[in-house]
């Protein structure tokens, strides 16, 4: 007799037995797990499309916010808009549709064609507006514009409404994303001086632009796909070098305060092919609301030749007392990390 070791995986086991004999596509959100690199479902059975996400995490739904691909090459750019998800549970995601359309209006800024990247999504407690920022270059100039974009929605899941784009503190703005304190105050992270260093600006108040309060981190460092993430008094950061859509090593840092001075950790990947982050990309840290000391590394493996097909990395960071790993796991849940309860 066939013994199972847990109930996911004997619900896995039948999930494949049912989609077998029925010819039907796998729908992997019926297990409580994450299979980093495989084909993610939604709730209704269809392939998650964000990439580059960004994730809100608002009374009690976790949103997740990313680029909307189609198929070939020409899916890298903006045809559709930034995309919606809401999950309860981490494991299982429901389609809320389109976010932020692109325009139809060829002279909008985020006009069809536009590039539209890593959408990040902030609340601000004063204006009671959730506001989006996001990286974008104008139609028909390539990665020439290095600019950010900004919309604001009444509601998490939107829609959004663009407001406008610019290069924040004059400065070239591309991979970016998001952090907001233990104190509410928000700052934009971001690749700058064509991507030879990162940028922190703090956000105003109603972050719907930056401060003349910004300093220049890793230096001449060529580093983009920035996340950040905070625990015990500490400001952790996870990026990678600058390959195009090719894969390399992970690149991590601490500080004790996110303006710096950082001090580097080498690449934080474990197991196979940790030499290029497990053929990935970060876009973003998650920590698990309610559970010290759990966070989430998200990360994309980016398919240039046929964009919808990009697939999504997510895996346990271990915490560890001069740093951070991030070991790979095949297939894993949320019992994997150490001081979860």
């Amino acid at each position: 007799m066939m013994r199972w070791k847990s109930v996911s995986a004997l619900v896995i086991h039948l999930s494949l037995l049912i989609a077998y004999a029925s010819r039907l596509p796998v729908v992997y959100a019926l297990a409580d797990t994450f299979a980093p690199g495989e084909i993610w479902r939604d709730t209704q059975g269809i392939p998650i499309n964000a990439h580059g996400a960004g994730f809100l995490y608002d009374r009690g739904t976790y949103y997740w916010f990313g680029e909307f691909k189609v198929a070939g090459s020409a899916g890298n750019k903006a045809h559709v808009g930034i995309s919606c998800y809401t999950s309860k549970d981490l494991y299982h995601w429901k389609d809320r549709g389109i976010a932020l359309k692109v325009s139809g209006d060829p002279d909008s800024d985020i006009a069809d064609g536009s590039i539209i990247e890593r959408p990040k999504v902030l609340f601000n407690t004063q204006t009671h507006m959730y506001v989006m920022w996001f990286h974008l270059e104008l139609k028909g100039q390539g990665y020439k514009a290095a600019r950010v974009g900004i919309a604001v929605s009444k509601k998490p899941a939107g829609p959004y409404t663009f407001l406008r784009s610019f290069r924040p503190n004059g400065e070239m703005s591309r991979d970016m994303t998001l952090f907001q304190d233990d104190d509410g105050s928000a700052y934009l992270v971001t690749s700058s001086e064509d991507n030879r260093t990162m940028h922190v600006s703090r956000l105003s108040d109603d972050f719907l632009s930056t401060t003349n309060e910004f300093h220049r981190i890793f230096v001449d460092q060529v580093l983009e796909a920035p996340a950040i993430f905070k625990y015990k008094g500490k400001y952790y950061f996870v990026g990678s070098h600058c390959t195009g859509w090719a894969p390399n090593p992970a690149v991590s840092a601490v500080s004790d305060s996110i303006f710096g001075p950082w001090k580097m950790l080498g690449n934080p990947a474990r197991g196979p092919k940790a030499d290029i982050t497990f053929g990935s990309q970060s876009t973003y840290v998650l920590p698990v609301y309610g559970k010290k000391g759990a966070f989430l590394f998200i990360a994309d493996r980016w398919n240039p030749g046929n964009a919808i097909d990009g697939r999504y990395i997510w895996l346990p960071i271990h915490l560890e007392s001069e740093g951070f790993t991030i070991p790979w796991q095949t297939r894993w849940d949320l019992s994997a990390f150490p001081n979860f309860n």
